[in-house]
């Protein structure tokens, strides 16, 4: 079982629960040093709904916006890739990229 603490810690750091119910946010999937989840169809901008949020190495993040399709074959598109993104910063970076605002 994976340790799911910096998971945690990236939600917590996007807002928690209220991050949640302002964004729709949902089946997350937390990794030792990653946390993934879905955005409603159709809900942000440029179709995105799927972000992945990454701890590298810098102590820094990588942020992943993007689209994936269902079908035949399962495929995504990256609509924008960040580095070097500080946990301050991430919900700044969050609504500008999505267009979704993480709290009131």
């Amino acid at each position: 079982m994976a340790d799911l603490i910096i998971a945690q810690t990236i939600l917590a750091q996007l807002g928690g629960r209220r991050f949640i119910a302002m964004t729709g946010a949902g089946n997350f999937i937390g990794g030792e040093n990653y946390l993934m989840f879905s955005l409603p169809t159709g809900f942000a901008k440029e179709g995105i709904n799927r972000i992945k949020i990454t701890l590298d190495w810098t102590d820094t993040y990588i942020f992943e916006a993007l689209k994936v399709y269902r079908g035949p074959e399962l495929k995504a598109d990256t609509i924008e890739k960040l580095d070097f993104v500080y946990a301050d910063d991430l919900q700044e970076i969050f609504t500008r990229v999505t267009g979704l605002d993480t709290h009131i």
